[in-house]
């Protein structure tokens, strides 16, 4: 049997994510990637294969003395701020293959909370 590493896991997970949903320009798709030290999103349009917002943590400013937590709260903050000024309201989650836990589902429960419905 052939050992298999995490990334190559993930990847496979995140195709068949990514066969299922997909994003419009009336419900785009919120797309998270997590690497060692940050956290980003977009929304993207499938369809036009256009993004049409993003944000990351490593992007806000004044974030470089912040915990974790309060890095994700105020990217959440941040994109429910840039989604209402685009007036969207309904999204498709998209966790990029990584479990629903952790740091992934605090920034969903956070961006539910804030009014996007997906």
């Amino acid at each position: 049997m052939i050992a298999k590493d995490r990334k190559t896991e993930r990847i496979r997970r995140r195709k068949r994510i990514r066969a299922r949903i997909s994003g419009t320009s009336k419900r785009p798709r919120l797309s998270v990637f997590k690497s060692n030290k940050y956290l980003y999103v977009q929304l993207i349009d499938d369809d036009a294969q256009k993004t049409i917002l993003s944000s990351s943590e490593f992007s806000l400013k004044g974030t470089a003395k912040k915990t974790r937590e309060e890095r994700i709260k105020l990217l959440g903050q941040d994109i429910m701020k840039k989604a209402k000024a685009k007036k969207i309201g309904l999204i498709v989650f998209d966790r990029g293959g990584f479990p629903y836990t952790g740091n992934i589902k605090k920034l969903a429960t956070l961006i539910r909370e804030g009014g996007l419905i997906f």
